[in-house]
């Protein structure tokens, strides 16, 4: 994920896709926009547009109807999670880890999903 830095606290900061097929994900979105790609195992691969970073996953289902799943950036996870407890959203994936750090997953009020990371 993107470089971090004390201005990133609570913005967003990664754009991450489930797809049926990361292979055939980093042939189209190479081809069309010649973005380039770094795989992080067999289910997940990160792209950079030159601009901003984001990912290719099968770890979920398609969302046909669209809607990449939009990462926000936090120096304190635990903090955050609090703070979106209390403004009314809805964990639905705990606090994990994985490689680079760590990470949750909300509901927000009208039921759009969003995760949250920070740095290990």
């Amino acid at each position: 994920m993107a470089e971090k830095t004390e201005n990133n606290d609570r913005r967003i900061d990664y754009v991450e896709f489930n797809v049926a097929d990361i292979a055939a994900a980093k042939a189209f979105y190479g081809s069309a926009f010649g973005w380039r790609f770094t795989d992080y195992g067999p289910n997940y691969c990160e792209f950079d547009d030159g601009r901003l970073k984001g990912g290719f996953t099968d770890f979920g289902p398609v969302r046909t109807g669209g809607g990449p799943l939009v990462v926000v950036y936090a120096n304190d996870l635990e903090e955050v999670l609090t703070s979106v407890e209390r403004a009314g959203g809805t964990i639905c994936r705990p606090i994990t880890d994985f490689p680079g750090g760590r990470r949750f997953h909300f509901l927000d009020r009208d039921g759009y999903e969003l995760a949250v990371w920070a740095a290990a």
